[in-house]
């Protein structure tokens, strides 16, 4: 539903003044994209993750996390997530050195765990 309303509003902005009079055709999904389905399917289709994908893997306690606090996969025993999946949220620079440092932790973690 989001992505369907997020292309209908871009349509929207394209089509007004002063927008509409620099666009000669929609370039992406095109016309032969109109229903909610085809703009669905569109956008399916065609997404991507590009740049640095992050928080995929949420952790705390609760019963929707992934990982507890000490990073280990919830309900899969010796398993755990050290990469920057497990960030709440993107950082506002490269992912690299906080990755880094998520793992450095992992493993001062594990090396405590396992004594």
């Amino acid at each position: 539903d989001t992505t369907v309303a997020g292309i209908k509003v871009a349509r929207k902005v394209a089509a007004c003044a002063p927008v509409a009079g620099k666009i000669t055709e929609e370039f992406r999904p095109g016309d032969g994209a109109e229903s909610d389905a085809d703009l669905l399917q569109w956008a399916r289709d065609t997404a991507t993750t590009i740049y640095h994908p992050t928080s995929t893997c949420r952790m705390g306690a609760d019963d929707n996390a992934v990982v507890d606090p000490r990073l280990r996969v919830n309900g899969i025993e010796g398993l755990r997530i050290a990469d920057a999946s497990i960030m709440p949220e993107i950082v506002s620079g490269n992912t690299n050195a906080p990755a880094i440092m998520i793992g450095e932790k992992a493993a001062d973690m594990i090396l405590q765990d396992c004594g």
